[in-house]
């Protein structure tokens, strides 16, 4: 048998991350031999990685990297089974290394076929895998590309990428505040022009016929219903739709006897109501419609607005499970 040194444990040990004994074990199978002893603990992963292949990995850290200019980004998720390994400093140590890879690559494919020391990106989720205990793998990967891009992280559970179509004044700032919104709000597109008719139909019709539900039930304990939406979009509110509203609003101000020599002063907030009222689905998935999350007396629009001449070129969010 040969003879194990600590300094030899030690070198693979930095050299794959798995544990002292098993790294010494792995070193008496090879004989002593470090390429093989590599290969042990390789095997050893595989097998592990084979009898974990069902389990969820529903855990884990996400990160965003930014390239050294600023024009593109990637947000991935490094997924594992348990949130204690999903903390743990080496595996989120881990999780930075395959996003500094996956700045050279397109896609989630791309990546698990990338170089990672000598070995691919795939077979190294497996070694870990073997380390580790647990499942691992690229449960979320999203790359963005623009004149100017920048990042978020939520306490490595959501990654959040935005793009600038140039890099004005206090840019770095404006994309930040950007991620963070969408880290925080979840929007899926930039603007209520970029859904589809069918789908807004589909939508207002779900809607309503929830909360028309929850209005039978709210009716029989005697509470106060729900207001019923006519519409969820800005995308629905035609000139003429926003007409009648309008003639709406002055009859109730007629009824109520109000001068009409004030209703300009009153039908301003009236109509933002209605509008707010009823584009409930635009505040909820369009990034640019929603209330800003540091004034939400602004929109998002408003608060890119004031930054000059620059607009959003897209967005992209990964999040743990």
């Amino acid at each position: 048998m040969a003879k194990i040194t600590a300094a030899e444990v030690n070198k693979l040990r930095k050299a794959t991350g798995a544990g002292m004994m098993d790294c010494k074990n792995a070193l008496v199978e090879a004989e002593g031999d470090f390429d093989k002893a590599i290969e042990v603990l390789r095997k050893k992963g595989q097998k592990v990685a084979a009898k974990r292949a069902d389990r969820d990995s529903s855990e884990g850290a996400a990160i965003a990297k930014i390239n050294a200019d600023n024009t593109a980004g990637v947000a991935l998720v490094l997924g594992c089974e348990t949130d204690f390994v999903g903390k743990n400093e080496n595996f989120v140590a881990l999780a930075n290394e395959l996003a500094e890879i996956a700045l050279n690559h397109d896609s989630k494919e791309a990546l698990l076929a990338a170089d990672f020391g000598g070995m691919t990106v795939t077979e190294k989720l497996i070694e870990q895998t073997g380390v580790i205990g647990e499942k691992l793998e690229i449960t979320a990967f999203e790359k963005l590309e623009a004149p100017y891009v920048g990042s978020y992280v939520h306490i490595n559970k959501i990654a959040a990428l935005v793009g600038l179509s140039s890099k004005v004044d206090n840019a770095e700032v404006l994309v930040k505040d950007l991620a963070m919104q969408v880290a925080s709000m979840g929007a899926t597109t930039l603007s209520y022009k970029d859904f589809d008719a069918a789908f807004v139909a589909s939508e207002t019709e779900a809607r309503i016929a929830v909360i028309e539900k929850d209005n039978e039930e709210l009716g029989r304990l005697g509470k106060t219903l729900k207001n019923v939406p006519q519409y969820i979009s800005r995308a629905q509110l035609t000139d003429e739709v926003l007409a009648k509203a309008e003639e709406d609003a002055k009859a109730q101000l007629k009824a109520e006897g109000k001068p009409e020599q004030i209703w300009d002063k009153i039908l301003p907030g009236k109509m933002e109501r209605f509008i707010s009222d009823n584009t409930t689905l635009d505040q909820e998935q369009c990034l640019l419609d929603q209330n800003f999350i540091k004034d939400e007396k602004k929109s998002v629009a408003d608060y890119v607005a004031s930054y000059g001449d620059v607009h959003v070129t897209g967005f992209k969010r990964a999040t743990v499970g």
